[in-house]
């Protein structure tokens, strides 16, 4: 494990936090998780980090590109009581973020993977938890290889995260990344930003669609702002020449170049911290070859992003966060009275209780978290009546009332439609009385639907 340890000033905002409502909640219940589920004043730590570290060897330190980084988001929701008695409420957000640049693997370190460890603590030195980074590969240079399919773990699949960067003449202290900062693409020294690339059509050098080939046109989106570059060729780039003929799979730290679509060799380039369109030359030896400058070649990378979500707003005082539970999987069992949802993932305990929305589940712990799937009349009495399904999000509260939310929701759908009213003098079988009776309860696992929300 690498550690990675941060200190931020969170005492004020903490006392902020003990002047909520939510903090005179001592009991956690259906009213005060209502209430959470209603403004949701989370505290989110988002790690952002490549999916790959090239070692370094002998005396040469070659850092982590990019560098590790950290945020913080923090809602802070404020009941403001007037003097007719109404609600009003105030959200704040504030973000910290910080990086560690300096990080790097030397060639004494025999792991092929490896975590990162990030340590938090108030200013004061209290402790805010420990939260780890999803497992990272070491490699000993980027492969100049053609890829295959076999080297998945190496290849950019569609869909996927990854940072662009830029470095001239080799020297990391030139190193600059593609970013979006209010709202337009930059070209930072300080931060970098992950964008999430597809596959913008079909093209006839795609080998796989769910992989990106160099000769495919893709599109590349910003995974916080949703700002979206115009569709583009990813070309291979080889001496500072654009390869117009290579199709083969878009690996891990390859020299690449980004030629807008329908333009006469237009490429996405930077200049100092603008990003513009390069006009690249045609190669006067080589047909299937152009000729690019310096700042248009960049470094592709994948990268991960792991978002931790938690709220003290029912807690009676600052706690530590750690062992942070993380949910990997669902699955259901049964169905009827008996349906049983086992939650797969880390860091589970007797101290964690399944909700489904405000609906507390019997839950038991051992490896996973097995809970009896509570019954929808609880959230709601007319159900049964109802034409749509209903969705509530699952959360795991702690029994000193931290909650810990996830991205998965569950969903309860009717098998059946709604029946008539009782005055319709519509017609009925003679078993409809208590198929009607018993529809809220008759599920099975193909009417039960989970999945996560991005």
């Amino acid at each position: 494990m690498y550690h990675v340890v941060f200190f931020f000033p969170l005492k004020i905002i903490g006392k902020f936090l003990e002047d909520q409502n939510f903090s005179s909640l001592s009991k956690v219940n259906r009213d005060s998780v209502r209430q959470y589920l209603q403004f949701r004043p989370d505290q989110s730590v988002i790690i952002l980090h490549a999916k790959v570290a090239q070692k370094s060897y002998g005396n040469e330190k070659r850092f982590f590109s990019p560098p590790p980084c950290q945020q913080q988001k923090i809602v802070l929701t404020l009941n403001l009581q007037t003097f007719v008695n109404v609600n009003n409420w105030l959200v704040y957000a504030f973000q910290m973020f910080a990086c560690a640049k300096t990080l790097y693997i030397s060639d004494k370190d025999k792991r092929k993977h490896f975590r990162l460890l990030l340590h938090m603590y108030h200013s004061g030195g209290q402790e805010i938890g420990t939260f780890t980074s999803r497992l990272i590969k070491v490699i000993s240079k980027p492969s100049q290889k053609r890829q295959s399919m076999k080297n998945a773990d190496l290849c950019i699949s569609s869909g996927s995260k990854v940072s662009l960067f830029n470095r001239l003449r080799s020297q990391t202290v030139s190193t600059r990344y593609l970013a979006v900062e209010d709202g337009a693409f930059v070209a930072s020294a300080k931060q970098w930003t992950a964008f999430t690339v597809t596959l913008a059509t079909h093209s006839e050098y795609t080998v796989c669609d769910s992989y990106i080939c160099y000769g495919c046109v893709v599109q590349l989106v910003c995974t916080d702002s949703g700002v979206v570059l115009p569709p583009m060729v990813i070309r291979k780039v080889n001496k500072q020449h654009a390869c117009l003929d290579v199709d083969e799979p878009v690996s891990q730290l390859h020299k690449c170049a980004f030629q807008f679509r329908d333009s006469s060799h237009m490429y996405l380039c930077l200049s100092n911290e603008k990003i513009i369109q390069f006009q690249a030359s045609p190669c006067p030896k080589e047909s299937n070859k152009v000729l690019l400058n310096d700042g248009s070649c960049w470094t592709i990378i994948g990268t991960e992003v792991v978002e931790y979500t938690f709220s003290e707003s029912l807690t009676s005082h600052p706690t530590t966060i750690s062992p942070v539970p993380v949910i990997n999987g669902l699955e259901l069992n049964g169905g009827g009275h008996v349906a049983m949802l086992e939650l797969h993932g880390e860091n589970f305990g007797p101290h964690l209780q399944v909700w489904f929305g405000n609906m507390q589940a019997e839950t038991m712990s051992a490896r996973s978290l097995l809970c009896v799937v509570p019954d929808v009349s609880i959230l709601s009495g007319e159900w049964r009546w109802m034409r749509q399904p209903i969705t509530v999000p699952l959360s795991l509260i702690r029994l000193d009332g931290l909650i810990h939310r996830s991205s998965y929701s569950f969903t309860y759908t009717p098998e059946h439609s709604a029946p008539s009213q009782a005055n319709c003098t519509t017609e009925r079988t003679a078993d409809s009385d208590s198929l009607i009776d018993t529809i809220h309860q008759e599920f099975t696992r193909t009417n039960f639907h989970l999945f996560m929300q991005s």
